[in-house]
């Protein structure tokens, strides 16, 4: 496989926090010309078999995805996992523990909700969720909407679901090293998911890069949905710098929210190592 590949490496379904079966993920990934497939559902791999099974059917190649939510320096960043055994059994108990806390942290979001008069959150949010453990404030944002709260979802977190917030609660993630290491030791490639949306400091950022390095990361996404032709350049010369592979993926979850439409990305840029060269062998 080449450089100049129509890979989309990061979007989510119903098993997390998308709107869309695996199946129907996968017949549009097809539609819009996807060469090179993966389901990267939050802390979840078990849509895994259902998504790979669907990308055969549409004639499309396939690798195992997931992403992580780790603690990094006090804010939460997402590590995603390509081509590991999705049958791994320390993988999927790491990905258990890190689900934990989702429902207890729900809950706070729902008390902060109801002292500024937005009663019944949570009941609201589980509507809209397909796995319970895995209830995220993407789920609240669709609550507010439909109760008419709000006009859309961007609004719903500028207004109630970021630091400072009434709606806002943080969680205790895996740590950078838990992440990698699940990841890796099931077979796989731990990527850093979209790193211009952390608002990290160009130290912290480094930091970043060299623990995860440290601990055998492997690749950082260059093209994503939320960066812009800018940064795309930006997390090249990242990649270069770190020795990492460079992925691509549109971070899709519904075709109502998302910005970025499943394999509608530019190509990578010229001078990196494609993850998928990195990991023919796991490619089905």
């Amino acid at each position: 496989m080449t450089q100049i590949l129509n890979a989309d490496l990061h979007c989510h379904s119903v098993v997390s926090d998308g709107t869309l079966t695996p199946e129907a993920l996968a017949e549009r990934a097809k539609s819009n010309g996807v060469e090179l497939w993966a389901l990267t559902d939050h802390d979840e791999i078990g849509g895994q078999h259902r998504a790979a099974a669907a990308a055969k059917t549409q004639g499309i190649k396939y690798l195992t995805g997931t992403e992580i939510s780790i603690t990094f320096l006090g804010k939460t960043v997402h590590i995603v996992g390509l081509g590991f055994d999705a049958d791994n059994e320390v993988l999927k108990a790491g990905l258990r523990s890190t689900r934990g806390g989702r429902k207890e942290r729900a809950m706070e979001m729902s008390d902060g909700l109801a002292k500024v008069g937005i009663k019944g959150a949570y009941d609201g949010a589980l509507q809209f969720v397909g796995n319970p453990e895995l209830i995220s404030r993407t789920h609240f944002a669709r609550f507010l909407v439909e109760a008419g709260v709000c006009k859309d979802t961007s609004e719903v977190f500028r207004k109630y679901l970021i630091e400072g917030k009434p709606g806002f609660v943080p969680h205790r993630w895996a740590t950078l090293k838990d992440a990698v290491g699940w990841i890796t030791q099931a077979g796989g490639m731990a990527v850093v998911a979209h790193p211009a949306r952390y608002g990290f400091t160009a130290n912290e950022e480094y930091a970043l890069f060299t623990e995860f390095k440290g601990h055998g990361g492997r690749g950082v996404e260059v093209v994503t949905g939320s960066h812009s032709a800018a940064e795309y350049v930006t997390y090249a010369e990242t990649a270069k710098e770190f020795g990492l592979a460079a992925s691509r993926g549109s971070d899709f979850h519904s075709p109502d929210e998302s910005h970025t439409e499943l394999g509608t990305l530019p190509y990578l840029p010229g001078g990196l190592t494609p993850v998928w060269e990195l990991l023919a062998d796991r490619i089905v």
